[in-house]
């Protein structure tokens, strides 16, 4: 994950150029490194290609998923320093990035469900979920299917409406959670006594680390027109 202090985030606004408004352009500026082997290329090339190495698909904290380059606003000189090879180039440029904004309304696919609550994909982010009191209610889990469902009542009784995984979602985004996963040193644990009795488990704790997501949406279905598409179209 990358940090403030990694990359100064100048501001970000909304994207109203088109598209969705899911995602935002943000101003960065950070020093790029070309290695002598790229020298031949043009430099707007090179530091377009670095940037996009170093950004695509990570999570800034506190900002949003990155996606891609959008343009390079202004170049600062290059330097050389000894005993390195490479330049060094501060560059301002602009950078798209997921981050859809409180209470806007997304469609997604349901990837599965748990007793923490549906978990939903958009293809390219898939750490969302809606937990169960977000859900139109009465819900309920079933444990044998592994399915949430809505208890639907009508004058014929209560129709139980499943959220199959596969199923296409309307949601509202309500919270985002933001954690850093960025590596940590030794613990005081670590550097005192052995403690093989009451040691977790080999592994436990790279498991631990691996289920955390740096970046998660927050959603709820718990209003009328929200949640799997196929109930208010049908």
């Amino acid at each position: 994950m990358y940090k403030p202090e990694l990359l100064d985030i100048i501001c970000h606004h909304r994207n109203t150029a088109g598209g969705s408004w899911m995602f935002v352009l943000v101003e960065m500026v950070d020093t790029v490194r070309i290695p002598p082997w790229s020298f031949h290329r043009q430099l707007n090339d090179a530091i377009s290609e670095e940037l996009n190495k170093k950004l695509a698909n990570k999570v800034v904290y506190n900002v949003g998923l990155c996606v891609c380059l959008y343009d390079i606003t202004k170049l600062e000189d290059s330097y050389i320093f000894p005993g390195d090879g490479a330049s060094h180039t501060k560059v301002h440029f602009r950078y798209v990035v997921f981050h859809p904004f409180l209470d806007e309304i997304l469609v997604g696919k349901i990837r599965g469900c748990s007793a923490e609550g549906v978990h939903v994909s958009l293809g390219f982010f898939d750490d969302i979920i809606i937990p169960p009191e977000s859900l139109q209610q009465p819900a309920k889990f079933d444990e044998a299917e592994q399915v949430w469902m809505w208890e639907y009542e009508t004058d014929e009784g209560a129709h139980d409406l499943y959220m199959d995984q596969g199923e296409e979602i309307r949601f509202r985004v309500v919270d985002e959670v933001f954690i850093d996963t960025s590596p940590s040193g030794p613990s005081a644990e670590k550097e005192g006594p052995s403690t093989a009795l009451t040691a977790p488990p080999a592994g436990a704790e790279d498991s631990a680390q691996q289920k955390e997501a740096p970046y998660t949406l927050i959603g709820s279905v718990s209003e009328p027109g929200l949640g799997l598409l196929s109930w208010w179209n049908s």
